[in-house]
């Protein structure tokens, strides 16, 4: 009895050891422009090689798919399969907004019935449309089950600002009024956003028999709900009043990594706005600013394939880097957005992303024009890159939306409806 005793002490003992040690390792945040590191960032326009990418079909044959592959390998994980024999409910529809607006709820039968997984797309749409209209979707983009939804949070106007448009407390309505619709999904349905929980949604279902964990280059919760913005696009590509040719991929923090990335892998996204994504989003990893690729891979070992934990600590050593990421969307449009207060999310270090994009839409035929370093306060630049940096905190507010929107509406040449 003693001995087992002594043997549990010696065990409690030295798990203790190892948490604290594990702790106190955890390397200072860093804040401090003057501290990061000195970095060269890998050129989206070379192959792993070392030759270059010329012209526009090498990137598109060649290097881009050379690219994805590395992003799958060692970062996100690779894919679900797309669900074969997968069907929709019809919607359950209900007016919205004072009769400015429909609320279409629609199931997804994954494996095609009423038994298997599914999932259910909560979808608003401008009541009175003679066209199909542009739809943004995105994870958690407002409570689903709210009636009238508001997707944001309000903005306050910095004290001196009178130019900027804040749409005010009727956000929803708003963007309907323009002529959008907006769609959400729940991370649940595809992996909960929890380290213990997350292979509870469709990631478990691919598992092997006694298969406890994915492999070491399987998709996790980041993959799996990307996974799932690809699936509302399948379901858009069906509903006669939505026109799937201009749906955008949006989503904040977490969702904003998702977003940016479902948009690399399914190039039927129109567009890719990335709002506070961050580290593993729109930040560059080598920076060390902010979160860093030890720190989140840490604190959420469920979002990334395992095989980017190999890079704690090792951010230089990556095959590639975020800005790569934003290339991947190309030629298509990319807007990303930063909050002054967000330092977590390294704001800079997104821009610099944005701006190290460049070369690729470039090669791709498409004006790059407008983005500076540094960027002006509140006032959104660039042109198929776009970017602001407003004043506030962490947070999907109004000021981003009224952004988006104009940039959707310019490269749609879009022009809100005749109410």
């Amino acid at each position: 009895m003693v001995r087992g005793r002594l043997l549990l002490f010696l065990v409690a003992t030295t798990m203790a050891f190892r948490i604290s040690w594990l702790w106190s390792a955890e390397p200072a945040v860093n804040y401090d422009e003057a501290q990061v590191p000195a970095y060269e960032l890998p050129d989206p326009l070379r192959f792993s090689d070392g030759t270059a990418v010329a012209t526009a079909s090498d990137w598109t044959e060649r290097r881009r798919p050379e690219l994805l592959a590395l992003f799958r390998k060692q970062m996100y994980g690779v894919p679900l399969a797309h669900p074969a024999g997968m069907k929709f409910d019809p919607p359950q529809v209900a007016e919205a907004y004072g009769g400015k607006g429909i609320r279409k709820s629609i199931w997804v039968r994954l494996a095609g019935t009423a038994e298997g997984p599914a999932l259910e797309i909560v979808l608003y749409l401008p009541k009175h449309q003679a066209n199909p209209v542009p739809v943004f979707v995105g994870m958690h983009l407002f409570p689903k089950n709210d009636v009238d939804p508001r997707p944001g949070q309000l903005w306050q106007r910095p004290a001196g600002d009178t130019e900027t448009v804040v749409p005010g407390e009727q956000l929803g309505s708003y963007i309907l009024e323009r002529g959008y619709g907006f769609a959400t999904l729940t991370a649940e349905d595809f992996a909960p956003d929890d380290a213990k929980r997350y292979t509870r949604g469709v990631i478990g279902s691919a598992l092997a028999t006694g298969q406890q964990e994915p492999g070491p280059d399987a998709g996790r919760a980041i993959a799996a709900w990307a996974w799932g913005l690809s699936r509302a696009l399948d379901y858009f590509e069906t509903d006669p009043q939505v026109d799937s040719r201009r749906v955008i991929a949006v989503g904040h923090s977490r969702m904003g990594k998702t977003a940016l990335w479902a948009a690399a892998q399914d190039e039927r996204f129109a567009i890719a706005i990335s709002n506070n994504s961050g580290c593993g989003g729109a930040a560059l990893s080598r920076r060390i600013f902010g979160e860093t690729v030890g720190a989140i891979n840490r604190r959420f070992p469920h979002w990334f394939c395992t095989n980017f934990w190999n890079y704690n600590e090792r951010e230089g050593e990556l095959p590639f880097d975020q800005h790569e990421l934003l290339a991947l969307v190309a030629p298509r449009p990319v807007y990303v957005a930063s909050a002054a207060d967000d330092r977590w999310a390294d704001p800079h270090g997104e821009l610099l992303a944005a701006l190290a994009a460049q070369p690729v839409y470039q090669l791709l035929g498409r004006n790059v024009d407008g983005l500076a370093d540094p960027a002006p306060l509140n006032r959104s630049s660039g042109d198929f890159i776009g970017y602001h940096i407003r004043t506030g905190k962490h947070a999907l507010m109004d000021f981003d939306w009224v952004q988006y929107l104009d940039f959707a509406d310019r490269h749609f040449g879009h022009r809100p409806p005749v109410q």
